[in-house]
């Protein structure tokens, strides 16, 4: 029988005999109800939502001028001029006395960021803090003194599929502008965007100039900040994906307390995903969790007896269905404490209770390369648990470490990438940014460099 046929009092029935869960989400039962409208959830978020305009000062340099025969009968025809690059995005004011969330690559390498707000009015921004793991950054506004409209956070861990969210922003610089749909999926784990591989899904539009906005739900509050989009043509095509706010929630306590770093828990070992092989050598129904492979001396898991060949399967009761799913959750752990793991070890579940630490820091003594050599124009940081934990590199390597190559310098035409680590150079070790200074600072002819990149050692021989 059609829904619209059952009288009152048997649709009331039924819905009073669906599940709690259920019952918070009401299927419409009649046109008028599909009248209703999204503008008092706007009216109450919109003054939250700003508009984040960023600009930096690049060179524009005419790259003929590299090349000395060009230089030699042509002469120097002046210096390179400089150029003010623009960037776009949106933001949420998530604090009342003027902290602003938005993505990290929105402001990344500004001279200069201002917030133009709902209302009109614009304020010169101070980059309080940049988390490039998360992409997120927060930024503040006016004297301390003034109080802006806040969204209220929400938990997302409580969205579901189906789901109804609202998008907005300030796609393509039009100004501000709403958008709707529903939630796709709730742990999108191999998108390849930040480190932190978990993400809300949604087909509300997001467009360029979206990233940073808020996504909300119907109750007002905020649920995630929009990312990125997956799109063939530029615009959107249904397939958009944010932060979710639970992930928001540290970033905005370390600005809130005073730090410009985010500090979180650290696990002290390597995890890997389950295939459908290991899965069958497990015993297991389906593959799922995080496989234990190696475990770093003097960490958490060590101390909380972890062992390699355990199966991680879930975390304070949240379930792990890979190991991206195990960093997000971890991560938005705050410091102190502890937390329950739920571990499969000799085909047997039992709990694990490990300390929420982070990990540990020792000077980085970071230096950029500036001699003529093929490291030159490469930042080497001195490896410790703490830069590979943010590096994304095991627990347990040891000397220099890539943390950056500038753009167009020798070291990025020769391939080094951020994450190398630097383990010989002219057949000498390198324990450190000092040894490898030393050893580059020597002229040579030929430059015979050993780097450790995914777990392998590769030996390159460069003419001097």
């Amino acid at each position: 029988m059609p829904l619209g046929r059952f009288p009152p009092l048997v649709l009331l029935l039924l819905v009073a005999s669906l599940p709690a869960s259920a019952q918070d989400r009401v299927v419409p039962t009649s046109p008028a109800q599909l009248t209703l409208s999204y503008a008092p959830v706007v009216k109450r978020v919109a003054p939250a939502v700003v508009n984040v305009y960023a600009a930096k000062v690049v060179e524009n340099r005419n790259p003929l001028l590299d090349d000395p025969i060009f230089r030699r009968f042509f002469g120097n025809p002046g210096a390179p001029r400089e150029q003010l690059q623009r960037s776009l995005g949106s933001g949420v004011v998530v604090d009342p006395s003027g902290l602003v969330v938005t993505n990290n690559h929105v402001i990344e390498g500004a001279d200069q960021v201002k917030v133009s707000l709902a209302d009109k009015r614009e304020f010169e921004a101070e980059i309080v803090l940049k988390d490039a793991r998360s992409d997120l950054a927060v930024l503040r506004i006016g004297d301390k003194r003034e109080k802006f409209a806040a969204i209220d956070l929400g938990d997302s861990d409580a969205l579901q599929v189906g789901d109804v969210v609202l998008a907005l922003g300030n796609p393509f610089g039009v100004g501000q502008t709403v958008t709707h749909g529903i939630v796709s999926a709730v742990a999108r784990t191999q998108i390849g965007i930040t480190d932190y591989q978990f993400f809300i899904q949604t087909d509300a539009a997001i467009n360029p100039g979206n990233s940073g906005g808020a996504l909300v739900g119907l109750d007002g509050r905020l649920v995630g900040i929009n990312t990125a989009i997956f799109s063939r043509s530029g615009g959107s095509q249904g397939i958009g994906f944010a932060i979710p706010v639970n992930m928001v929630r540290g970033v905005i306590a370390s600005a809130q307390g005073g730090s410009n770093v985010v500090r979180r828990p650290w696990l002290g070992a390597k995890l890997q995903a389950v295939t459908p092989e290991i899965a069958e050598g497990l015993g297991l129904k389906r593959p799922a969790g995080a496989l234990v492979a190696s475990i770093s001396a003097k960490s958490p898991a060590a101390h909380a007896g972890l062992k390699t060949g355990d199966l991680i399967v879930s975390i304070d009761g949240q379930p792990v269905d890979d190991p991206n799913a195990f960093d997000y959750r971890i991560a938005t752990k705050a410091l102190g404490g502890q937390a329950q793991l739920g571990v499969v070890r000799a085909g047997r579940e039992t709990k694990v209770a490990i300390a929420l630490q982070a990990a540990p820091e020792s000077p980085r003594e970071e230096i950029v390369i500036r001699a003529r050599s093929p490291l030159l124009g490469a930042k080497v940081a001195n490896l410790s648990p703490a830069l590979a934990e943010e590096l994304r590199l095991d627990s347990t390597s040891e000397g220099v470490a890539v943390v950056d190559i500038a753009n167009g310098s020798v070291a990025q035409s020769l391939g080094f990438q951020k994450g190398d680590v630097v383990v010989a150079v002219n057949n000498e070790q390198i324990a450190s940014t000092s040894d490898l200074e030393r050893v580059v600072a020597k002229p040579s002819r030929l430059w015979r460099v050993t780097i450790s990149r995914g777990g392998q050692q590769i030996s390159v021989v460069f003419g001097g």
